[in-house]
């Protein structure tokens, strides 16, 4: 096994954590292309020159610590959500790192580690590694606008001083993802460490309803062509809708809510929502969008509603490989004989968009509360540790 020293993990996980320190708890705010996402790339690029790796970020922010010659990558993302937890994707990053470092020190064997850009979709779905993976083009990830208005290429030019070239993937034989699981089974059933089987499929896109912006006072309820009735309607209805098409497993949400002119005494005349939805089959995936498109037509033809849609982003669901997912199940076994588990993965992963160019596995370790995308988020540091050694061993195990 490579000898990992798990308090010097600890401290880089730690200190990545100042980086957008939120100020509550160990929360943090960092997102793509923030001053402290910057900030935070900038120091795990000398942290992994200080390992013996070449740092090499690429066009879309992408930091890379690379070994020579062929070699297994090992990473996840640095970037939070606006109120992120301070192990979301850092872990996985942080532990790659230390996993990577203690192999050279040992002689070997040669690891490289990634964090990708915009894991968490500030401007689309799991950005960098998406472009990496070939699953969008550059010049149409470009486009992409975040909440605010500023598009993915203005974002990206922030780094461009620091950008060389796409990385290469061919040099590399596989790729380890380790991260918290975001939910609770594993804090529930005492399980230490997950291994995932498969990551679900997503699909996002925003949906307007357009209508007739007037007076709240004096515009009658029965003439009103009111947006957010509209949305309202919409939400109502898909849930009714999914009924005997979804399983217990799928998961959809309206997460994210825009009124015109968003005033108390204006029936609003715009709504602008995102629709995302989860699951594990892609005819399901496809079945549930021809719902919501249809729900959506219906409801917009009834109250006098103009409709649109914005571009359809998504994700197959991916399977994990048989060697890489073994390889992590003996490292559990080792290090918790019994006290670990097969689960899919409910949250996206970078995983998915380098399973196009190499095989990839994940492991996960519990969530406290299965809390995550929260400032309250937190895994007790043994079991961060767990997850290190386990990480440690598959590595070995699939460069030995």
């Amino acid at each position: 096994m490579i000898p990992v020293d798990p308090q010097r993990f600890l401290d880089d996980l730690h200190h990545l954590r100042s980086f957008g320190a939120s100020g509550v708890g160990k929360g943090v705010v960092r997102p793509a292309f923030s001053e402290a996402d910057i900030a935070a790339r900038d120091w795990l690029a000398g942290r992994m020159a200080e390992a013996g790796l070449m740092p090499a970020f690429d066009p879309v922010g992408s930091l890379f610590g690379l070994a020579e010659g062929p070699s297994l990558l090992l990473g996840s993302h640095s970037d939070s959500q606006p109120e992120g937890g301070w192990l979301d994707g850092a872990l996985g990053v942080i532990a790659a790192l230390e996993v990577a470092r203690a192999a050279k020190e040992a002689g070997g064997p040669p690891l490289s580690v990634v964090s990708f850009q915009d894991e968490e979709g500030r401007f689309g779905v799991t950005t960098g590694s998406s472009i990496w993976g070939g699953n969008q083009a550059l010049a149409e990830a470009d486009t992409l606008t975040d909440a605010g208005g500023e598009t993915f290429a203005a974002a990206r030019a922030r780094m461009a001083a620091r950008a060389g070239d796409f990385v290469t993937p061919a040099q590399f034989t596989g790729f380890l993802e380790m991260h918290i699981e975001q939910g609770p089974v594993l804090d529930s059933s005492g399980d230490k460490i997950g291994v995932v089987e498969a990551i679900v499929g997503i699909r996002d896109m925003k949906i307007t309803l357009t209508g007739q912006q007037n007076h709240a006072g004096t515009t009658p309820m029965a003439l009103r062509r009111d947006a957010f009735q509209g949305m309202a309607a919409f939400s109502h209805r898909i849930n009714d809708r999914f009924r005997n098409v979804v399983t217990p497993a799928t998961v959809w949400t309206i997460g994210h809510v825009s009124l015109h002119p968003n005033a108390s005494s204006i029936v609003p005349g715009r709504a602008v929502f995102s629709m995302q939805w989860r699951d594990g089959d892609t005819a399901r995936l496809d079945r549930m969008e021809a719902i919501i498109r249809e729900t959506a037509a219906e409801v917009a033809g009834e109250m006098g509603l103009e409709l649109g849609f914005g571009p359809l982003l998504g994700l197959e669901p991916v399977a994990m490989d048989a060697r890489l997912r073994g390889a992590l199940e003996a490292g559990a076994e080792a290090e918790v004989p019994g006290g670990w588990r097969r689960m899919p993965s409910g949250a996206l992963h970078d995983a998915t968009n380098v399973a196009r160019l190499m095989p990839v596995a994940m492991l996960f370790v519990p969530s406290i509360g299965g809390i995550s995308h929260d400032f309250a988020e937190d895994t007790a540091e043994p079991d961060l540790v767990t997850g290190l050694r386990v990480l440690a061993r598959a590595a070995s195990a699939l460069t030995g």
